[in-house]
């Protein structure tokens, strides 16, 4: 088992990406000391963490720092071993997990930007894009309880965090999250059952309050 002692997340409320951390971190139990960034006016301690992409979330464990959110999870997993589990046994199935959180690495995220982002046909495609995303995802999940299955695992936890922007999603393009995937949002719902999770994910609201400070401050109102 890992040390407790010394667990710091640098992180920023809205990001993804951190609560990706802070899931991983609650499922396994780990008390930690959380550090809110400021991400115009970054912290020396973030700097000097990651200098390579001086990003969040980084997370801190006896002053050695660990970055970019899939890993940091995989960390948490590996380091707390003597709690459930986040990524499964078998080699197959790891491999698995991993594609697929690499996926919703590489395609939720930047789609999800365009839809606020874009106007006119450029968010009509992006829009299509999303929904094409979020129906390969529902197909991937089928009817199981989870992505891995009955438990909750990797993939759940890198997905789970984007659903707090879906309504940001639905309201600048106008489309129905619910109607195009809906075992995705049952499978949310269902996430949100968690402790971990519910105490994790902003309120959709507030997220689509940031989402439009966003959208003001870069001029794209």
């Amino acid at each position: 088992m890992a040390s407790e002692k010394s667990v710091m997340l640098l992180d920023f409320w809205v990001s993804p990406f951190g609560q990706r951390a802070r899931i991983a971190l609650a499922e396994k139990g780990v008390e930690y000391e959380y550090k809110e960034e400021n991400l115009r006016d970054k912290s020396e301690l973030l700097l000097k963490s990651n200098p390579i992409h001086k990003k969040i979330p980084v997370l801190i464990h006896d002053g050695k720092p660990v970055c970019e959110s899939l890993i940091i999870v995989q960390y948490i997993d590996e380091a707390w071993s003597d709690k459930a589990p986040l990524l499964p046994s078998d080699p197959y199935q790891r491999a698995q997990a991993r594609f697929w959180a690499d996926f919703v690495d590489k395609k939720v995220f930047e789609c999800g930007g365009k839809l606020w982002k874009l106007k006119g046909e450029e968010q009509e495609a992006a829009k299509k894009e999303m929904i094409e995303i979020l129906q390969i995802l529902e197909a991937q999940l089928g009817d199981k309880k989870y992505f891995g299955g009955d438990i909750f695992g990797f993939v759940d936890v890198a997905f789970v965090p984007f659903t707090s922007w879906f309504y940001s999603y639905e309201k600048c393009a106008n489309f129905s999250v619910e109607e195009v995937a809906p075992k995705i949002v049952q499978w949310a719902k269902r996430c949100m059952e968690r402790e971990s999770v519910e105490k994790t994910l902003s309120d959709p609201k507030k997220v689509y309050e940031f989402v439009c400070y966003l959208k003001k401050r870069f001029g794209i109102e």
